[in-house]
């Protein structure tokens, strides 16, 4: 039966007991031997008391120990709950107090902020990973961790629709909204993700998402499912692209999945490594500038790639595998998300709730096997970000408000317009900032854009913010009268900030609420 999330785990051990399942640096771990770890890891966390939906949380850079606690913690039927290992100790304080977690799984490198916390909190029991004390919070080691058994794991009554994880993401307003996600909606994922994109025991994926980015589940979750090798990357290796490129050939990758950004940036550099065995590339989170996309699949002409698309509140919602380069050399019109993955339905919905009639533009709102379950502790919000509809009396569907605003066009493929929340007003025009930045972008000279508005002054003004490509030199001015030529007037900034490098969310996403901050001071 499979039907909880370590299930998964169980099953690849079983069949692939000797496989490399997760190989980091140098080392590697097999399957048996990542079983056997979690396992203790669920033995500890029994002695500790912890009982099914208890919130355990995972404050740990990239490492063995990641998986190892994921699948550790589910075992005991306790929900993981990931904490960005960059995260200030506020952000740090509030999730654990928001979460009411019992314990964290660390490392020492942490000890500082958890420290911190415990001075101002001493609602934790236990953190596990550091071999220095914590006042007021008892403290185990991995190394008592590994004197324990690691076969006959505790046994406890977990339902598939009990909650896996509860991962956290910054509101609108800042406030952090944890989305709750069960066994069901994991396996959800899991299942359709393998079949989509025809997962097998002898790929090797990467591991470029930390455990707090929706994307890592592709990773930790699908390639152990298939009993695939997932190699783990760690955060000084993701600073330079030709890192990544030497792990990619070294370790004979087929699957790479990431943000565009670190794609953008290793493509001029691709020519000069053997990428033979990548089959696959998927890239989401964000828009991948069609020219710097067509530039790398030229480059790479063997591989399919991916546009992945979807709010973490559904893991995926649609895919779109792009055609050759060589269809679409001179179009640079933002890229189709492509068509529902299977077993999904969605509406379009315009502000009063009501369809939107064929071919115009509304509210995606999805209704998934792999969708949450809510925020949280945020029953006003759920509110909000659920659509219920009424089919017949006592049954009632319920779909998540994605916030994107998308169309069917004629080809029966989505086209992404922007999100709701990227929709503003400035002198009293509404404009997509999303359609501002594909303009600056399709300059030659233009890596990124990122557009925003300024409300430091009198009155609103509509500015872009762009790194430029290596080698090039182009004035304001000139990126200004190219947006004028793309765009209707009011959507044209009034100002293009060229800078050196656009600020980045833990994800590498483009952090557009620091750019605005950096330019109204």
């Amino acid at each position: 039966m499979l039907y909880l999330l370590h299930h998964a785990l169980d099953g690849a051990t079983e069949q692939y007991p000797d496989k490399t399942a997760l190989k980091f640096r140098d080392a590697t771990l097999s399957y048996s031997e990542l079983y056997a770890k979690s396992v203790q890891l669920a033995h500890m966390l029994d002695q500790q008391g912890i009982q099914r939906r208890d919130r355990i949380g995972i404050f740990l850079n990239k490492s063995f120990e990641t998986v190892i606690a994921l699948y550790g913690i589910v075992r005991v039927g306790a929900v993981f709950v990931p904490l960005d290992p960059r995260s200030p100790v506020a952000r740090l304080r509030s999730i654990i107090e928001d979460c009411d977690l019992r314990g964290i799984i660390a490392e020492d490198n942490k000890l500082k902020s958890l420290q911190e916390v415990a001075r101002d909190d001493n609602s934790l029991e236990f953190v596990m990973g550091v071999s220095e004390s914590i006042d007021g919070v008892r403290t185990i080691s991995w190394d008592e961790v590994a004197q324990l058994p690691s076969d006959n794991p505790p046994e406890r009554i977990t339902m598939e629709d009990d909650l896996a994880y509860i991962m956290y993401t910054s509101g609108s307003t800042g406030k952090p909204k944890g989305m709750m996600h069960t066994h069901r909606s994991s396996l959800g994922y899991v299942k359709m993700s393998s079949n989509l994109y025809d997962v097998q025991h002898t790929d090797v994926l990467s591991n470029y998402s930390p455990l707090h980015f929706d994307m890592c589940t592709f990773d930790y979750m699908t390639g152990i499912y298939k009993g695939a090798t997932t190699v783990i990357i760690g955060e000084a290796e993701m600073m330079f692209p030709t890192n990544l490129l030497q792990i990619m050939q070294d370790d004979k990758l087929t699957f790479w999945y990431s943000v565009p950004f670190p794609l953008i940036h290793m493509r001029d550099a691709v020519d000069n490594y053997d990428l033979s065995p990548l089959r696959w590339v998927m890239f989401g989170g964000e828009p991948f500038p069609p020219k710097h996309l067509r530039t790398l699949m030229q480059k790479l002409p063997q591989t399919q790639f991916s546009n992945v698309f979807g709010p973490a509140e559904t893991n995926q919602s649609t895919y779109y595998f792009v055609p050759s380069p060589e269809t679409w050399l001179d179009d640079d019109s933002p890229l189709s998300v492509g068509q529902m993955v299977p077993n999904a339905q969605y509406l379009l919905l315009d502000e009063d709730d009501n369809e939107v009639a064929d071919g115009e533009f509304g509210e995606w709102v999805v209704r998934t096997p792999d969708m949450m379950q809510g925020y949280w502790n945020r029953p006003e919000l759920n509110a909000k970000t659920f659509y219920r509809r009424e089919i017949f009396p006592d049954y009632i569907e319920t779909y998540v408000r994605t916030g994107d605003l998308v169309r069917v066009n004629d080809e029966g493929l989505f086209e992404f317009a922007g999100r709701k929340d990227h929709m503003v007003k400035v002198r009293g025009f509404r404009i997509e900032l999303n359609e501002v930045e594909n303009a600056l972008v399709t300059h030659e000279a233009v890596a990124e854009a990122g557009a925003f508005v300024n409300r430091s002054g009198e009155a609103d003004r509509l500015e872009v913010a762009v790194t430029l490509e290596a080698g090039y030199a182009v004035s304001s001015r000139d990126l200004t009268a190219h947006a004028k030529s793309l765009l209707t007037h009011y959507a044209v900034p009034s100002k293009v900030h060229i800078i050196e490098a656009f600020p980045r969310t833990g994800t590498d996403k483009i952090d557009r609420r620091a750019l605005q901050t950096q330019f109204e001071q």
